[in-house]
């Protein structure tokens, strides 16, 4: 039976589990948010060491906190880290680290959380924020490969890849900024589906994230920018541009295969290669949820703009394109989560048992 008293559980403490702990307690709510690391900072630790964000820092905060320093910087990673150490620090909210869940469970019209150490926490509301694995494409004849094939996110530097040969698969933003900072020591190809589309960095003498925010593009919705947007955009000042076009990297359309050591262009010629990384970005690992019956047969989540389509009580945050073109970004995830926690809120609250039902 749910008790007003159980709070809403926020399974993930990146920035989409901090974002959502500060809208439940906005609502009048207890969150308890639950972080498998060792710290409330989701996965930017483990990103490559030269990240660096393509936003400004004006516009890379949270809700209810300021990004530190120049507003018009561009944060590294770690800045990233400590700004969500001292966001966490200052809510007030109970952050429990290292503990992991690994299923949630309905009772009634509330939820039981289990996690790996045995714990069962009952909660009134459930907020699934975050979690993500590498996505890994097929690749014909990857079993056999012989060279390194490696996901960027186990990149961390080019140090190890120094005078080799390397293919970079992928056209985002993480793609070029990886194959640049390579180029200086190896010698690189992006391997991609479409050509690499740029997004000037600067538009009219203002950061082109100024245009987004003030424009309203970022509350676009992700029906409309199916039409809007060239696939994927590299965010660019010039400097990644005239990289390819003065051949200190190149850019291919993807290879057909993997033989051995050789990637198998699509012109029909064989290359020998060292390394290929796979810049093909993250998909949704939400395994604790299957048991519920919250995924689709893809484990995939199910549901309309954050709130789940199969369990009233239950919302995602930071899926990429959720609700916008922001919706998994630092300045966006906020908005979202307003969004997101009204919808729990009001039914961990008991709203369906205020009209009856």
């Amino acid at each position: 039976m749910s008790s007003h008293s159980d709070p809403v559980v926020i399974v993930g403490g990146g920035q989409s589990g901090l974002a959502a702990a500060r809208a439940v307690r906005a609502a009048g709510l207890r969150p308890l948010v639950l972080e498998a690391g060792d710290r409330p900072v989701g996965s930017w630790p483990g990103y490559y060491d030269s990240l660096t964000l393509f936003s400004p820092a004006r516009y890379s905060a949270l809700d209810g906190l300021d990004f530190p320093g120049d507003t018009d910087h561009y944060p590294h990673r770690d800045e990233v880290v400590a700004y969500l150490e001292r966001y966490a620090a200052a809510l007030d909210a109970e952050i429990r680290t290292g503990v992991r869940v690994t299923s949630v469970t309905s009772s009634g019209r509330a939820f039981l959380v289990h996690t790996a150490d045995g714990e069962q926490i009952a909660a009134s509301g459930v907020v699934a924020a975050g979690g993500a694995r590498p996505l890994v494409p097929d690749l014909p004849g990857a079993a056999g490969f012989t060279g390194e094939l490696l996901h960027v996110a186990g990149y961390r530097n080019p140090k190890p890849y120094a005078g080799k040969r390397v293919v970079v698969v992928g056209g985002g933003n993480s793609a070029v900024q990886i194959g640049h900072e390579l180029a200086e020591v190896a010698s690189v190809t992006l391997a991609s589906h479409a050509p690499v589309q740029f997004l000037p960095q600067r538009r009219r003498g203002q950061d082109v994230h100024h245009w987004a925010v003030t424009s309203g593009f970022d509350r676009l919705p992700p029906e409309w920018l199916i039409h809007l947007v060239p696939g994927r955009l590299v965010n660019d000042s010039g400097l990644y541009q005239r990289a390819l076009q003065d051949g200190a990297m190149e850019r291919r359309p993807m290879f057909t295969a993997l033989d051995g050591d050789n990637v198998l262009w699509a012109d029909g010629a064989a290359e020998r290669v060292d390394a290929v990384l796979l810049a093909t970005g993250y998909v949704p690992n939400l395994p604790y949820l299957a048991e519920l019956g919250a995924l689709d047969a893809n484990g995939m989540p199910l549901h309309t703009g954050g709130p789940s389509s199969t369990h009233p009580g239950l919302g995602y945050l930071g899926l990429e394109f959720q609700r916008s073109f922001a919706s998994n970004t630092l300045r966006g995830v906020s908005r979202d989560a307003e969004h997101v926690i009204a919808a729990v809120a009001a039914y961990a609250g008991g709203a369906p048992a205020a009209i009856g039902l």
